[in-house]
């Protein structure tokens, strides 16, 4: 099986065995392949001897009582960058080696053990964490107390039904019952995790939002194509490793980049730092960065 399936295996069995709920369709989308594609992965699991359950709304997951669940259960969690760049240093390997063929039978999964949090975060995010950990793993509600909302400037509690994390958790997807969204809460402004004996209540309308290539969250999307030189390209890649999946090359020192984001701001950074080395080729997102130059400088030319 070559590289780019490995992935989508291990990104669909990550979404299957999660605590987020997906049909074929938002898995298809998420992965970028037909609904059609989804159905014959699924076909696949289950010659393998997983079980797998159609539940109410057409979601799909891999069954507790399928003969490897336990193992799966007991592995870590790889994000879809982490397993990306496992991938790519597995290739690296030669096609003879039996250790490549032995360490792509192991990493054929993207799992939801979050074992790794002590040393991922330290002190009283350590603390909150592991115990959201354990309210996803028992699919308890929570009481964030002493949330300090950057966007109200607000600090009180925050009853929620916790279901993921992004990148070292950073940010915790959960479900707000007050305002009934999705919404993602800065483990940083926590100050303590109450776990509550009320189980979830809207697992169905868990929703994990698109986490983009520059590592930006959101619930929506949007398509931008820039034209790369060889230096914006090295960086790129280098700071921000699946961004290789959506690079195609045009010549010996150019390179296209078709992605979708979740907003302007990550992908805007990482233009203004290297804008001589850059043409951007999507006009919203051009108006975007030359409205920021134009506050700041007053003007700025994308046509190179």
């Amino acid at each position: 099986m070559e590289q780019p399936k490995i992935e989508r295996v291990l990104r669909l069995m990550k979404m299957m065995t999660g605590n987020n709920n997906y049909t074929v369709e938002d898995m298809a989308e998420r992965l970028g392949i037909s609904y059609r594609s989804v159905y014959r992965y699924i076909e696949t699991f289950k010659d393998s001897g997983f079980v797998v359950q159609r539940k109410d709304g057409g979601i799909y997951k891999l069954g507790k009582d399928s003969r490897y669940f336990k193992e799966i259960s007991q592995l870590i969690h790889f994000t879809d960058e982490e397993a990306h760049i496992v991938n790519q240093l597995i290739e690296c390997l030669d096609n003879t080696n039996m250790l490549k063929q032995n360490l792509r039978k192991k990493l054929t999964a993207v799992y939801n053990c979050t074992s790794l949090a002590d040393s991922v975060v330290e002190g009283k995010n350590a603390i909150n964490v592991n115990r959201v950990i354990e309210a996803i793993n028992n699919q308890k509600q929570v009481i964030l107390r002493s949330y300090a909302s950057s966007h109200t400037g607000v600090i009180r509690d925050r009853l929620v039904e916790p279901f993921g994390f992004t990148t070292n958790y950073v940010q915790i997807w959960c479900y707000e019952p007050e305002s009934g969204l999705n919404k993602l809460f800065n483990t940083a402004r926590v100050g303590s995790v109450e776990v509550i004996n009320d189980d979830w209540k809207f697992a169905n309308q868990h929703h994990e939002g698109y986490i983009d290539i520059f590592r930006i969250t959101g619930f929506e999307q949007k398509r931008v194509q820039l034209e790369l030189g060889v230096m914006s390209h090295n960086l790129l890649i280098e700071e921000y490793p699946l961004a290789t999946r959506d690079l195609k090359q045009i010549d010996s020192s150019h390179w296209l980049l078709d992605t979708m984001v979740c907003n302007y701001v990550g992908i805007g950074r990482f233009v203004m730092g290297l804008s001589d080395d850059i043409k951007i080729l999507t006009p919203e997102f051009d108006e975007y960065i030359e409205s920021i130059v134009t506050r700041m400088y007053g003007g700025y030319n994308s046509d190179k």
